[in-house]
Parts: structure tokens; sequence; C-alpha cells
């Protein structure tokens, strides 16, 4: 089998190597959405909130257009936005959307898409987003380094 090899006399450049959108990023988006969905799962299970508008209501209880699409997406914006931070600019970012995130909680029980039980506390969704952030950065970067090695 014949393999075409690059001449070093020849004129022509070598292609600039191309970073792929998703290298490794696809793996942390996939398991933001796999501790989503169980995590939904799980307290849902445990009647801490509901969820009145979701797709296929009659075989799902839990929204799978959030734990499928909005949060990874979610995910990869802010891994795309902290790549370049420190440790301590990652933590921040960590913390300012951990912070946002009972805000944001609480939009969606405006707008019907969340209800929560009496026995839920907005600090739950403080302290779970933090952890489950942590949990896929920590795992972004660690995936990051078994690549370039």
């Amino acid at each position: 089998m014949n393999i075409a090899k690059h001449s070093n006399d020849s004129n022509l450049q070598h292609l600039p190597k191309r970073r792929l959108p998703f290298k490794y990023e696809l793996g942390s988006m996939v398991l933001a959405s796999l501790l989503g969905t169980y995590s939904d799962l799980y307290l849902v299970g445990k009647d801490f909130y509901h969820f009145p508008l979701r797709p296929f209501q009659k075989i799902f209880t839990i929204n799978l257009a959030y734990t499928l699409v909005v949060l990874p997406l979610m995910t990869l914006l802010i891994l795309r936005c902290i790549s370049q931070l420190t440790n301590w600019g990652k933590a921040g970012v960590i913390l300012l959307v951990s912070l946002l995130m009972p805000v944001f909680e609480r939009l969606a029980e405006l707008f019907g898409l969340f209800t929560h039980s009496d026995d839920w506390n907005h600090l739950y969704t403080f302290f779970g987003y933090g952890i489950f952030l942590s949990i896929v950065v920590l795992f972004h970067e660690w995936m990051g380094n078994r690549i370039r090695e």
C-alpha cells in the first residue's frame, strides 16, 4: 500500500491543525445531562418539586427539554467562558452561576414551568448547582489533561 508523504523540497505549506469544536466539551455536556437527569429523577421521585409543563408528560416525570438541551448548552457556555480563567476565577464563576440559579428557579415558578414542595429551600438549588458545576468543571479539566498527554 502506497502512502503519500510530504516532500521536504515542496513549496506546499502544511495545513494548520484545526481544533475540533466539541473536542472534549462533548463529554462534559453528556456528564452534565446525566447528572441533571438523575438528580431530577431523584428529587421529583421524592416529591421535592414537579414540572407542570414538560414534553411527553404521560411518559416522563421530568422536563427532558431542560436536562437534554438547556443544561448541556448552558454547561458548554460556562465551560467556554471559564476556559481561560485561573482557578480563583473559575470558582468565582461557579459561585456566581450558583447564586443566579435560585433566581432563575423562582422565575420558572412564576412562569409555571416549575413548582416546589413546602419542604424545598432555594439554598438547596444554590448548593446543588455549586456541586454540579464543580464536578463538571473538574471532569472537563481532567478530560483536557488526558487528551493533551
